[in-house]
């Protein structure tokens, strides 16, 4: 933001993990904290009159808070994803934190307590959200495609030096949007940009948390869309790529071959998406 020639003001809000609260009574706690997020960030933007904003997102309900945020406030906005971890090897075997669920589930492998300790050191390497296409890497190509991101962005893995030149670029391009006059989020956020999003997340298999998110950041843009609109996208898009957890390929190998944008452009040409 300073080197586009504005005056950064940092600022965070809360975040609940929808990994840590799982299976015990914090589930509740997960998607309302969702709407909070977003209310927090409004509460701030709108307190200090401030004239843009970049939102850092990194988990589960923190990208749609944010992008909702985005789209409430209306102001010149870009967001970027924190990014997702490396996937870990053991024994060479290429594992993720769903590999240690699915070890405690099988008691007879649990029972095992160095195997289990062996694989939660190595499923994990790096910070980052989980790697496969689970509900943050989703978010993440949905805010691609609806236009809040950099194409491209969602899928770098979370410690590649790369996200600091995203970084870099989201101030300064939400510098150069205050100067433009936009383009807005609500001008990205249509009901053509919201059948889009719901595309790519069928395409790769996403999750169907986004089915709660893509409603509600259409909500904040006074558009109507259900989950029955969802589903009618869901539907009618074939399955292209193999994505974790039901498949074989996590984001950063998506990112390898050329990310969001690979979707994106074979949706395109087949006709599936809003050009």
């Amino acid at each position: 933001v300073a080197s586009g020639g504005g005056v950064p003001v940092s600022f965070s809000t809360i975040s609940v993990s929808a990994g840590v609260s799982m299976s015990h009574a914090g589930m509740h706690m997960s998607l309302p904290s969702r709407e909070l997020i977003a209310d927090s960030v409004e509460m701030v933007v709108r307190g200090h009159a401030y004239d843009a904003l970049v939102a850092f997102g990194g988990c589960d309900k923190t990208l749609p808070g944010l992008m909702m945020a985005l789209v409430r406030l209306n102001v010149p906005g870009v967001f970027v994803y924190g990014g997702a971890t490396l996937p870990g090897e053991l024994d060479g075997k290429v594992l993720n934190i769903l590999d240690a669920g699915e070890v405690l589930g099988n008691m007879e492998q649990a029972a095992d307590k160095a195997h289990l300790l062996a694989i939660e050191k190595a499923c994990v390497p790096t910070a980052g959200s989980c790697p496969g296409q689970f509900t943050a890497n989703t978010m993440g190509m949905v805010a691609e495609t609806l236009g809040l991101s950099f194409l491209g962005s969602s899928t770098m893995p979370s410690v590649y030096s790369e996200k600091l030149a995203q970084a870099r670029q989201a101030g300064e391009r939400v510098m150069e949007l205050l100067e433009q006059g936009g383009p807005l989020p609500r001008q990205l956020v249509t009901r053509a940009s919201l059948e889009n999003a719901c595309a790519a997340v069928a395409a790769t298999g996403g999750s169907t948390n986004a089915a709660l998110h893509i409603p509600a950041i259409a909500h904040e843009a006074g558009i109507v869309f259900t989950l029955d609109d969802v589903a009618t996208v869901f539907a009618r898009t074939p399955l292209l790529a193999d994505m974790r957890p039901g498949g074989r390929f996590f984001a950063r190998d998506l990112h390898l071959v050329g990310g969001v944008p690979v979707v994106l452009k074979a949706l395109l040409k087949a006709g599936f998406i809003d050009g």
